[in-house]
């Protein structure tokens, strides 16, 4: 069944259409929520939500977009609530991680650094573990911007929207971020360990 006909099955009201939407769309959506939330738990619960609330709501459904598209906005929708709802911690300063300049403007690199290639680097699995474990270090509100952004391919304006932040923050948070993690990820370049 193709997803036009899936949504037609939904709107009147079959629960084996409602059975093969969990079934074709549960996996991607609950390794989104996961990376989102860094919650396994809480990650099942939105997922779980989401498709209830695509169940519900499936009339609204207007065919602008695919089928999964809109099943992506509710999910980030739902996983930002609980970003929102759960307990505010204090976040760790990521001052320490930006880049350092002299007077004159020009980044201050360590001495006799040798990068690997960006063959050597992405051609490894471990590399992209790494990666995914050094954006993990990073404060949360740094961590979501990025995520969505570069991960999620949101734009600046719907991160905005979705974090209700300016799309000025949102800028700055994100190059911060970058920032950051391109400090985390140095020693992985020259070749080091991370």
């Amino acid at each position: 069944m193709d997803d036009d006909g899936l949504v037609a099955a939904l709107l009147s009201g079959s629960d084996t259409a409602a059975r093969e939407l969990v079934t074709r769309h549960s996996p991607w959506m609950l390794a989104v929520s996961k990376r989102i939330l860094r919650d396994p738990v809480l990650a099942e619960d939105c997922v779980q939500e989401a498709l209830i609330a695509a169940i519900t709501k499936i009339a609204t459904f207007e065919g602008r977009s695919s089928l999964k598209s809109w099943l992506h906005r509710i999910l980030m929708n739902q996983s930002l609530m609980k970003l929102r709802v759960r307990k505010r911690r204090s976040e760790d300063s990521i001052d320490d991680l930006l880049p350092e300049f002299y007077e004159n403007g020009c980044r201050i690199e360590e001495v006799g650094s040798q990068y690997r290639t960006p063959e050597e680097i992405l051609g490894s699995r471990e590399t992209v573990d790494l990666v995914k474990q050094h954006i993990e270090q990073l404060p949360e509100s740094y961590r979501i911007v990025l995520q969505l952004r570069d991960i999620e391919e949101m734009t600046t304006a719907e991160v905005a929207d979705a974090l209700e932040l300016t799309e000025t923050n949102v800028k700055v948070r994100l190059h911060r971020a970058r920032s950051a993690l391109k400090s985390l990820l140095e020693p992985v370049m020259r070749g080091g360990g991370s």
